[in-house]
């Protein structure tokens, strides 16, 4: 987990669990290596739209087999969102999204849906990182 020292006041943790998506069928377990999971993430980084991925700052996107805190998450945003750095915004470690490879195939689709979901938590996550919070997220149906 990224701590930026001396910011932790600052740093915000969103992210989207399992539970804040469509639901599934616990019983099926979804087979994916990591080298796929990974390829999905980056086809999903690839489908932003090029205005928006020229407005990316200083923000490195991981992928990770656990989620740390152990609460379902499917993604997490660490970091300064780009609607509240100032003009004192310097010096610092890069923003983290982290994607959960292990809490996205526990959700039991089939490859397509979780591939879907992947590229839904990637567009959520960097939704944070531009400043979009989790209410208006979820009035546009992406929490």
């Amino acid at each position: 987990m990224l701590l930026l020292s001396g910011m932790v006041e600052r740093i915000t943790r969103t992210g989207v669990r399992r539970d804040d998506t469509v639901s599934c069928d616990r019983g099926i377990a979804s087979r994916m290596a990591r080298e796929e999971f990974e390829g999905v993430v980056d086809r999903a980084l690839e489908e932003i739209r090029r205005d928006i991925v020229e407005r990316l700052d200083n923000v490195i996107v991981v992928v990770e087999e656990q989620d740390p805190y152990d609460e379902g998450l499917l993604g997490l945003y660490e970091g300064i969102p780009l609607s509240d750095r100032g003009i004192d915004y310097a010096g610092v470690l890069p923003d983290r999204i982290s994607i959960f490879m292990d809490s996205h195939l526990a959700m039991g689709l089939d490859r397509a849906g979780t591939a879907e979901q992947i590229r839904r938590t990637v567009l959520h996550e960097i939704a944070h990182h531009l400043g979009i919070g989790d209410r208006r997220l979820h009035e546009l149906g992406w929490g």
